[in-house]
């Protein structure tokens, strides 16, 4: 299933994405598509219904971020060899941890707002791992039972705030709009592999980054197993995995960033695409 929220911000009404791409309301069935959703029977009973029996949401409603109420929005940093490398950075031996704050979080074709005094606001086109079941000290071998699915996530980077301006990743990460996520959250069961799954972004039309999770240096049981030794994982966590080579702060000669003006473009096989207009905050 293809689960979403749409609607003002704010006010966002969960939906269901029939097979004819039209959005259903489920709102019988649950208030948002939230953590406590994603851990019920609901999610099953939703899976068992006939979706053209459910309310046709009518026009092109703004989508909100696949997820409600995330209690976590947790990055792995550093994820592809290529991108490690065009960062100039070493490979890492672990996961590079770091976090995106809540705030951050809007719907896939919401505005981006380049902070003020911004220089190097960059992008990043990632898988994101949405939690359906709560994992604390759990082996690689167990983690995919703790999936709910997957979506697209937008990993906007202030990189001089990130790298130069104290060391701590999470200032640059975290800044209002830095994470759209969405379209849809896709259920567990419509992504057989998420290790083969091409993902791209561009910019006014350039393509910067195109990639695939194969080239993933952690993969995703081994990324949640290792994230549950720190830190309990509850239902509605979005865990986004790490970008392919093609981010701005590499480009040679000279490192490409946004501009207020210009328009990103992303997505994922199977998970859909985001669209956001580049503006200043």
């Amino acid at each position: 299933m293809k689960l979403l929220r749409y609607g003002p911000a704010g006010a966002e009404k969960p939906g269901v994405l029939d097979p004819e791409g039209r959005i259903r309301d489920i709102s019988a069935l649950t208030a948002d598509i939230d953590g406590k959703f994603l851990a019920s029977a609901a999610v099953a009973q939703l899976a068992a219904t006939d979706l053209a029996t459910l309310p046709l949401v009518a026009g092109q409603p703004r989508l909100g971020a696949c997820v409600g109420q995330i209690g976590k929005f947790i990055c792995i940093g550093l994820n592809y060899a290529d991108h490690a490398a065009e960062s100039n950075m070493p490979i890492p031996q672990e996961p590079v941890v770091f976090n995106k704050w809540t705030s951050a979080v809007v719907g896939p074709n919401d505005d981006v707002k380049i902070p003020r005094g911004s220089v190097k606001t960059d992008w990043e086109v990632e898988l994101g791992i949405v939690i359906g079941k709560t994992a604390s000290y759990i082996d690689a071998s167990q983690a995919m039972e703790h999936v709910a699915g997957y979506c697209v996530v937008n990993d906007v980077s202030e990189r001089e705030y990130q790298i130069e301006r104290g060391g701590t990743w999470d200032k640059g990460k975290g800044c209002d709009t830095f994470g759209p996520t969405g379209p849809w959250l896709v259920t567990r069961d419509e992504v057989p592999d998420p290790h083969q799954l091409r993902l791209w972004l561009e910019v006014d039309g350039h393509r910067y980054q195109d990639g695939s999770t194969s080239t993933m240096i952690f993969k995703v049981p081994e990324i949640i197993a290792y994230l549950s030794r720190f830190m309990t994982l509850h239902p509605g966590d979005v865990i986004s995995t790490g970008t392919p080579p093609g981010v701005g702060m590499g480009i040679k000669p000279a490192p490409v960033y946004l501009r207020a003006g210009q328009t990103m473009r992303l997505g994922i096989d199977g998970l859909g695409e985001q669209q956001q207009r580049v503006i200043a905050a």
